[in-house]
């Protein structure tokens, strides 16, 4: 997982726009009057020429719309903007240059301070304290849009360097020089001027919801069947969601009792999604639980104990993470919701082409071949916890403890793991000299989450991954995500000191940079020796994408589908999400899944634990499984290290033509979805 930075690229819809936001006790009005904006451009052509009416109209028209009265008057509206307007070719290199300098000084150390001050909450070094939750919850970023927008840095920038719709970048974008993608970038940074109280309060909700999702552990020992019988190993402490699944897959390799293991992670899940857990069994081994009675006893006696359901927690904090977006609306008129802003800014990909994309692989009739195969494979029914099935993999022929027990030997503590790091990239592919390059930038930290991997924003700063490490030593679980998070790492460093533009640093969006991390991750077994020679394996990786995409696209519809439940529901409260989002869950279940499964109302696809904190992020997992497929066909007859090199020096282009850059073609489901028709019938 990679967690969003709060300066992320936007883009403009060049509209005259007319509002006031409350500041405080203190009421500013936006934008300059018509008159004024002609009266300046009249000055400005008069004094530049008449081949600079073009930049000139544009510039004033941006600078206008973000102007406040606190800004200046009017008549400082018309100096600034006739004494900051850079017409000769060398000087608006020069300021280009500043900007890039500077701003990489400014975000690269800002990224440091944030990084520092969210440490004891993202790195496992014991208890948390009051001090470090303070600490995570300042935003140091919350007061930089506004400090840039009244030095009037940022009405510099927009002055000079025009702003472009999606559409523009889509349409012209292809015929761009790659300075000039630069200039589009730096211009898209000040797009919306959202006051810092209004950063700060969203940092600071977010930071909340993550530390809460952080903190999520099942102490899988104290769980108990109808028997009283204990299915996990003592010491298990897994983590929701993430934890959980990756436990429930693991059981596929289990022969002996891993159908019974699995529905009892099934049933912890439905408790949670229902918010119908004890509260006691949260992060606590004090107590034992009985998921299918949801009875709580002290734990190793008889005597019960307090089985009150965890409080509405769970979607309080959805939907505070909701109202933190509702406060920022205001301040987007081009895209007034988050969902807006999450396809067109973020993504750059349209809402309705990500849904039809979905949609395009959820409907796939090679799903149902699919199905029937894996019911052959399992000698039942699927169940719906199969969503998860991890059989075609590799991996799927080594039990776990065999898997845990290799990489505890190799990897028994986070030092170890970064060490290795030039033997992991050169299993991998990449050259003695690369990988020492790499390994350079990049340091391993134990995360108290999951894991995820923290990119610098500097030249000389280092790239984080963080993975679970419990005390005995990396587990399986563990080392699969660190080279999950090895992915996004390579790929951070590449796109940061590899790329010739500093504002075109980056990948186009999220799903880029999942789809590398997905890359590496399928290549664990390889860093571990234990890769097979099967001449089937093509086929079984192209059926384990087909269906691991089929069961996080019905996840990113379920959270598209939520959002816009909120948004059609303002006046609606944590209690009645809870409700809604059980209720989409089972719609898209019935829609999609139940023709294939045989069982319908089912709710388990909202059990993602990034609906609650990090904001519609996960439909970038689908799409960049959609993106993974399409690679590594590319990667089959390539070199993987040269070739991803090559694809990241690419920088933050628009995304089709990133993809049609690196491998010849757009965005698009369907060769995932025809490698598995073909795997289905070398198979059968």
């Amino acid at each position: 997982m990679k967690p969003s930075n709060l300066f992320i690229y936007c883009l403009l819809t060049a509209v005259f726009i007319f509002s006031s936001y409350s500041n405080g006790n203190e009421e500013y009005s936006m934008g300059i009057p018509d008159a004024v904006q002609q009266q300046t451009i009249d000055s400005m052509i008069g004094k530049f020429g008449d081949e600079h009416a073009e930049r000139i109209q544009a510039g004033v028209s941006q600078v206008a719309e973000r102007w406040r009265s606190d800004d200046g008057s009017e008549e400082d509206f018309e100096k600034f903007c006739l004494d900051n307007f850079y017409h000769e070719q060398e000087k608006l290199d020069m300021v280009f240059d500043r900007f890039q300098e500077n701003l990489e000084a400014l975000y690269g150390n800002l990224h440091r301070i944030y990084r520092q001050f969210m440490w004891h909450l993202h790195v496992d070094t014991g208890p948390v304290l009051p001090l470090d939750r303070m600490f995570g919850e300042y935003d140091v970023y919350a007061h930089v849009g506004e400090d840039l927008f009244r030095s009037k840095i940022a009405f510099t920038a927009l002055l000079n360097y025009p702003v472009y719709t999606l559409e523009e970048k889509i349409e012209k974008g292809e015929g761009w020089s790659r300075r000039k993608w630069a200039e589009a970038r730096l211009a898209d940074q000040f797009l919306n001027r959202i006051p810092a109280e209004v950063n700060q309060k969203r940092s600071e909700i977010r930071t909340r919801a993550d530390n809460y999702i952080a903190n999520y552990n099942i102490y899988m020992h104290n769980l108990v069947d109808d028997e009283g019988n204990r299915l996990f190993p003592e010491g298990m402490r897994l983590i929701s969601h993430w934890g959980l699944r990756d436990e429930l897959k693991a059981q596929y390799a289990n022969p002996d009792d891993g159908l019974e293991r699995q529905r009892m992670i099934y049933q912890v899940m439905q408790r949670i999604i229902a918010q119908e857990i004890p509260k006691v069994m949260v992060d606590n081994d004090e107590a034992d639980w009985n998921p299918y009675t949801n009875e709580v006893w002290k734990a190793g006696t008889q005597d019960p104990a307090d089985a009150s359901p965890e409080p509405n927690t769970r979607y309080e904090h959805f939907w505070r993470v909701f109202e933190g977006e509702q406060a920022v609306d205001q301040y987007t008129p081009d895209n007034p919701t988050l969902i807006d802003r999450r396809f067109n800014r973020h993504r750059e990909i349209f809402e309705d082409e990500v849904e039809a994309m979905l949609k395009e692989v959820l409907t796939a009739p090679v799903l149902n071949d699919i199905a029937r195969l894996i019911e052959r494979r399992l000698g039942r029914d699927l169940e719906p916890f199969d969503i998860w099935y991890d059989g075609f993999k590799e991996r799927g022929q080594f039990p776990e403890g065999k898997l845990d027990d290799i990489v505890r030997e190799r990897f028994p503590d986070p030092e170890s793991f970064e060490e290795q790091l030039p033997d992991i990239l050169k299993t991998l592919g990449f050259s003695s000299e690369r990988a020492e390059y790499l390994s350079e930038r990049i340091t391993v930290d134990p995360s108290r989450g999951a894991g995820h991997a923290m990119g610098a924003r500097m030249e000389g700063d280092k790239a984080h991954l963080r993975t679970r490490i419990p005390e005995d030593g990396m587990n399986y679980q563990g080392f699969n995500i660190a080279i999950h998070e090895l992915g996004h790492n390579v790929e951070q460093v590449f796109t940061l000191e590899g790329v010739d533009y500093y504002m075109l640093r980056g990948v186009p969006n999220t799903a880029f940079t999942e789809a590398f991390a997905f890359v590496f991750q399928y290549r664990d077994l390889d860093v571990l020796g234990l890769a097979s020679d099967d001449p089937q394996s093509e086929a079984m990786r192209a059926l384990n994408d087909m269906w691991m995409t089929y069961e996080i696209a019905g996840v990113s519809l379920v959270d598209m589908r939520v959002w816009r439940w909120m948004y059609d529901n303002p006046g609606a409260g944590p209690e009645q999400l809870r409700d809604a989002v059980q209720q989409i869950a089972a719609e898209v279940w019935n829609e999609f899944y139940a023709p294939v499964y045989g069982v319908e109302d089912v709710s388990i696809l909202c059990i993602y634990s990034h609906m609650i904190s990090l904001g519609m992020y996960i439909p970038d997992y689908a799409i960049g499984h959609v993106i993974t497929s399409q690679f590594e066909e590319h990667f089959k007859d390539r070199d993987l290290a040269y070739e991803m090199e090559r694809m990241c020096v690419q920088g933050n282009l628009a995304p089709q033509l990133w993809m049609e850059k690196a491998v010849g073609s757009p965005i698009t489901a369907q060769p995932m979805i025809e490698a598995a028709e073909r795997a289905v019938e070398i198979l059968d």
